[in-house]
């Protein structure tokens, strides 16, 4: 009996003491950060923005020519073969790496070091990796409405995997790195108005003035082969925007959902800004204003969806409309040649929603006044745009002179589609 009375405590200290001493040993692991939720919806959000790619196959291929469709819509889907292994090897390194504040380094080159355990914020790094990798994927692919119908297939590959790596990365690592310039600035972009729209909008901008106008008669070259196309096309983008814009916040909570609900309205709201344009300045409503309107209120709506609310995203979706039915008006005037009007809708709108997203955000960034987030905004544009010009035009002249970006011109007017890949896109018989 004294013997228990003397084992009883001794075993309880015991019992409370064991956890100590095996922490002792050996630290305990660290409970995982990643939640399912963030997780689920970040693949889904990726599988979105990747559908969005043939959207923009179709909604560039319906608008060309029939004998150049199958040549523009390669575009698309060549960039997601050249930039997945871009975007591996190098491109996400590049963008997310390092403390320098204008590129990062090649510590995750292959995704080195990283592995099923990596966790970026609430999510596994390789699910970071994709999400992103699918806007590297369709950026180049933008760039290519402004010069279809008359580049070679090989000048475009070289094109866009050198761009992606001197102009896509580095913005990217600029904006969305915690290291980077314009991101240390406060710089508001939530899901790549200066990113993706206006660096490629000013690459495609860059290039046409390189290469030239198209061959043919001027009332000939715009001539859409198949509207439906587009309109379809129209709407592929617009479902994979919803996971473009939403799922930018790499979380499921009310951000994701308010992202997601004025990714809806903008584009109304800019749909139908852009018939009413249309209809008083030609008395038509055409399918192609209807699916330009869309694409431009979800450029400009892009670097706000984070920030905005209802009533900033229809004032911002009716108001980017006039603005860029104008520039697309400007470019005769200005004597260049965007086919499919990258420049003016995803070049103009991005800058035009960069700017804006600062005037309409609901709550600025920590420790910023309206007067110093707008000379952030401002200042990201012209940073971006400028460098992506620049770069972009160097880039595009480089390989004029070298490989030739232009095909031949008696294969220009037979059309790309024989004359690069042996096909038509049509055959009717």
């Amino acid at each position: 009996m004294k013997i228990q009375l003397v084992l009883r405590p001794l075993l309880v200290c015991i019992l409370f003491l064991v956890p100590g001493f095996l922490a002792a040993e050996g630290e305990l692991p660290p409970p995982s950060t990643i939640d399912k939720s963030d997780t689920s919806w970040m693949l889904v959000s990726s599988a979105f923005v990747f559908f969005m790619i043939p959207g923009l196959a179709l909604f560039y291929g319906g608008i060309v020519r029939s004998k150049n469709v199958l040549s523009t819509m390669m575009h698309s889907f060549v960039s997601i073969i050249v930039m997945t292994l871009q975007w591996t090897i190098v491109g996400y390194s590049f963008a997310f790496s390092g403390d320098n504040p204008y590129i990062g380094n090649f510590d995750l080159a292959f995704l080195n070091g990283i592995n099923v355990d990596s966790v970026k914020g609430t999510i596994p790094t390789y699910v970071h990796f994709l999400f992103q990798g699918m806007f590297a994927l369709i950026t180049p692919a933008l760039i290519s409405g402004a010069i279809a119908e008359r580049i070679k297939l090989s000048a475009y590959v070289i094109f866009i995997l050198v761009w992606s790596t001197l102009v896509y990365d580095p913005v990217a690592h600029w904006v969305w790195s915690d290291s980077g310039w314009l991101f240390q600035m406060n710089a508001l972009d939530f899901a790549g108005g200066t990113v993706v729209h206006l660096i490629s909008g000013i690459a495609g901008l860059a290039a046409a003035i390189v290469i030239g106008k198209r061959k043919g008669d001027a009332g000939l070259l715009t001539h859409p082969n198949n509207m439906t196309y587009t309109l379809l096309g129209s709407g592929l983008l617009w479902f994979g925007w919803f996971g473009f814009n939403a799922g930018s916040g790499l979380a499921v909570n009310g951000l994701a959902a308010r992202a997601f609900l004025v990714t809806l309205i903008a584009p109304a709201a800019a749909g139908a800004s852009w018939l009413l344009i249309e209809w008083l300045h030609t008395k038509k409503a055409t399918a192609l204003g209807a699916a330009s309107g869309i694409v431009a209120g979800l450029v400009v709506i892009t670097p706000a969806s984070g920030y905005v609310g209802v009533q900033g995203a229809i004032l911002m979706g009716f108001v980017v409309s006039p603005i860029c039915y104008m520039a697309i008006l400007l470019k005769g005037k200005l004597n260049y040649d965007d086919t499919l009007d990258a420049f003016g809708i995803h070049g103009v709108g991005g800058a035009f929603g960069a700017i804006l997203t600062g005037l309409f955000a609901l709550e600025l960034a920590e420790g910023m006044t309206l007067g110093n987030q707008m000379n952030a905004q401002v200042i990201s544009v012209v940073a971006t745009g400028i460098y992506s010009f620049v770069i972009s035009y160097i880039l595009a002249l480089v390989i004029e002179k070298t490989i030739g970006f232009r095909i031949e011109e008696d294969k220009e007017i037979t059309g790309l589609d024989q004359e690069i890949h042996g096909e038509k896109g049509y055959d009717i018989r």
